[in-house]
C-alpha cells in the first residue's frame, strides 16, 4: 500500500501543492461614477478581498475627475464598465450607445430635494437649485420640466457649501450622501421641506453596474466573471459591514477624499437599504421591468430621449 501512495505522487506532484487561486489573465478598468466613497462598496471589497482575482479577473479601479466623466470614460473606452443610475442608462441607450446591465444593485431611489427656506421645495416655482455638475439627474429634471416648476439649475461638484451658506433655495441630494452631510452640519431638516422622490410616484432604481454592448459581445466570460465577484462583494459587505468601512476608508484616505467615517458608515447602511426590493423585501439585484416602463414614460413625455429602451436592450 506504502509503495502505491508513493507512485501515485510521483505521477501526479500537484497533489503536493496546495490550492492556487485562478491565474488572472484578463485585465478590466471599471470606474464608478462618483469619487471614492462607500457607494461602491462592495467593488471595493471585491477587490480588496481578491474576489475578482479568484475570478481570474484583474480590475482596477479608476475614479473619475473633473476632466473625465465615468461616462466619458465608458464612451471612449478608456473605462470597460462603469455604474450608472438607470435613468442614465435609458438616455445613453436611447441615444444610440447600446449598453449591458451586469449587476443592479440599486432597487429604489435615494433622490430628494432639500428646502432652504423651510417650505415644499416642489411649490418653490423658479428656484435656485443646486444640481451636481456631473449630471445624475434626469429623471429629477423630467418630473420637473412636467411640473412646469422652471427652476433654474446651478451645476456645483458639491453644493452642500452652497446650500449652508444660503445661496441656493434648495440642492438636489442623496439619502446617503448629501442629505446627511447638511444634517451634519447642523441643520434641522423637517419633512415638509424634503421632497423624497420614492413616496412621490418616482421609486424609480439608481445604481447598476453596466458595459458597452460591444464590449460585452467581445469579453462575455470575462465580463460575467466581474458581475459574479461584485455580487459576491457586496454581499460580504452587508455580512461584514464594519470590515466593509475599513475598506471604504482605505480607498477614501488614498484618493484624499474630505470626509469622515461617521457619514461613510451612514452611507454604506443607507446604501445596502436601498437594495432590498420594495415588494419582496429581497436583493434582487435585477432591472424591474415596471420601474423601467415609468423611466421611460417619464423622460419620453419630457423630451429626454426619442423612443423607449427595451428590457431586453439592457439584459445579458
Amino acid at each position: 500500500m506504502k509503495r502505491f501512495v508513493l507512485i501515485l505522487l510521483a505521477l501526479f506532484p500537484a497533489l503536493l501543492l496546495p490550492a492556487r487561486p485562478r491565474e488572472v489573465s484578463d485585465t478590466l478598468v471599471f470606474t464608478p461614477q462618483w469619487t471614492a466613497q462607500a457607494q461602491f462598496a462592495g467593488y471595493y471589497v471585491a477587490k480588496d478581498m481578491g474576489f475578482y482575482e479568484e475570478e481570474g479577473v484583474n480590475v482596477q479601479i479608476i475614479h473619475p475627475n473633473v476632466t473625465q466623466s465615468a461616462e466619458s470614460r465608458l464612451r471612449s473606452h478608456l473605462s470597460h464598465a462603469t455604474t450608472l443610475q438607470l435613468a442614465q442608462a435609458v438616455e445613453i441607450a436611447a441615444n444610440g450607445v447600446p449598453l449591458v446591465n451586469l449587476l443592479q444593485t440599486s432597487m429604489n431611489s435615494g433622490m430628494v430635494v432639500i428646502s432652504r427656506r423651510g417650505k415644499n421645495p416642489m411649490e418653490q416655482r423658479g428656484a435656485k437649485v443646486g444640481i451636481w455638475a456631473g449630471g445624475f439627474t434626469q429623471l429629477l429634471e423630467s418630473v420637473v420640466k412636467e411640473a412646469n416648476l422652471r427652476f433654474e439649475w446651478i451645476q456645483a461638484a458639491t453644493m452642500v457649501n452652497l446650500y449652508i451658506a444660503g445661496a441656493l433655495d434648495a440642492i438636489v441630494a442623496m439619502t446617503y450622501n448629501e442629505y446627511y452631510q447638511v444634517k451634519q452640519a447642523g441643520f434641522n431638516l423637517p419633512e415638509n421641506c424634503i421632497y423624497r422622490l420614492a413616496d412621490h410616484g418616482y421609486n424609480i432604481q439608481e445604481d447598476g453596474l453596466y458595459v458597452t454592448r460591444e464590449y460585452y459581445e467581445k469579453h462575455k466570460e470575462l465580463a460575467d466573471k466581474f458581475a459574479r465577484a461584485s455580487r459576491r462583494g457586496w454581499d460580504y459587505a452587508e455580512a461584514h459591514p464594519d470590515q466593509a468601512l475599513d475598506i471604504v476608508m482605505r480607498y477614501v484616505d488614498r484618493n484624499h477624499i474630505a470626509t469622515n467615517r461617521i457619514l461613510q458608515s451612514l452611507m454604506l447602511k443607507e446604501i445596502l437599504n436601498l437594495q432590498y426590493d420594495p415588494d419582496s423585501g429581497e436583493k434582487e439585484y435585477r432591472i424591474r421591468p415596471d420601474m423601467l416602463q415609468l423611466t421611460n414614460d417619464i423622460m419620453l413625455k419630457a423630451g429626454l430621449i426619442p423612443r423607449p429602451v427595451t428590457l431586453e436592450e439592457l439584459c445579458r
